[in-house]
């Protein structure tokens, strides 16, 4: 039978072998470019707090200093500058560590499914991460299609647990990173954050790649949007749930009571969902 971890921790005191751990901080800490994982000890009971010493790479967010805007580019869906300077891709990853560290970004606490189903409490220290998987997905937002963005999210599931089992080398995983290669060409341009107190906000984001149409999205002057041609679309649009009602009775049913609640807060008032001929009935 193995060793406990503190059975462990006197096995090399006894010895003079060197060990990051002691009685008070027992942790499991695994450290890579990517991420710093701690686990056991206290955090394993996953009401406990976090102690402050297992964390690393990054302050308490209460502590950090005032909020910095970052400009992070990509090309082809990777990242490639900050703040205009180009970088390579490990000393770009390493820099927002530390940056992102400096702001307390990148905290996570989490509760994680191994792959035989156990359950398993671990903190997360992964700043330059955060930063950039909130910037890349909101660029992703301006230059992807509804449809390739609805299909991305299914395939980022199912590359994150394939790689989480182990199976990076499947057939699956192939098949799969060529869509994400192909999907990522015209993901290119800037996202502006702000790192602020333990938080990655996007602030803007730019790409000539963008499929965001200023004059089908405003709602003032420059307004290019056919509206006469929703009328039409609506009416089509509605047509199977207009035909399923007329068969088996309309799920609105369900909804009137508090369609009803509504109308007697607002009576008087015109509402937007009030403004179609049903409301007239």
């Amino acid at each position: 039978m193995g060793l406990t971890r503190e059975e462990e921790m006197a096995y090399a005191a006894d010895r003079g072998i060197p060990v990051p751990v002691s009685v008070e901080s027992p942790y499991s800490v695994d450290v890579n470019l990517w991420g710093r994982s701690i686990e056991t000890g206290i955090l394993e009971d996953p009401w406990a707090a976090p102690p402050a010493d297992v964390y690393r790479w990054t302050v308490a967010p209460s502590e950090a200093p005032a909020a910095r805007d970052i400009v992070v580019a990509f090309a082809g869906g990777v990242p490639v500058a900050i703040d205009g300077t180009k970088v390579s891709e490990v000393d770009l990853v390493e820099q927002l560590n530390r940056l992102g560290g400096q702001h307390g970004v990148g905290r996570i606490d989490h509760v994680e499914d191994r792959l035989v189903g156990i359950k398993s409490r671990e903190i997360y220290e992964a700043p330059a991460a955060v930063i950039l998987l909130t910037a890349h997905a909101a660029l992703e937002g301006l230059t992807l299609s509804k449809e390739q963005l609805r299909f991305h999210r299914s395939v980022s599931d199912e590359i994150a647990q394939a790689t989480y089992d182990g199976l990076w080398f499947s057939a699956l995983q192939r098949d799969l990173r060529g869509f994400v290669r192909s999907s990522q060409r015209v993901v290119n341009g800037d996202v502006r954050l702000r790192l602020d107190h333990g938080s990655a906000v996007v602030t803007g984001r730019r790409s000539d790649h963008s499929l965001y149409d200023h004059g089908l999205a405003t709602y003032d002057t420059g307004d290019s949007f056919d509206h006469a041609a929703a009328v039409g679309f609506i009416r089509i649009w509605g047509l199977p749930v207009v035909t399923e009602a007329s068969r088996r009775g309309s799920a609105a049913g369900g909804t009137q009571p508090l369609l009803d609640s509504l109308s007697v807060e607002t009576a008087g008032r015109s509402q937007p969902w009030m403004s179609g001929p049903e409301s007239r009935s």
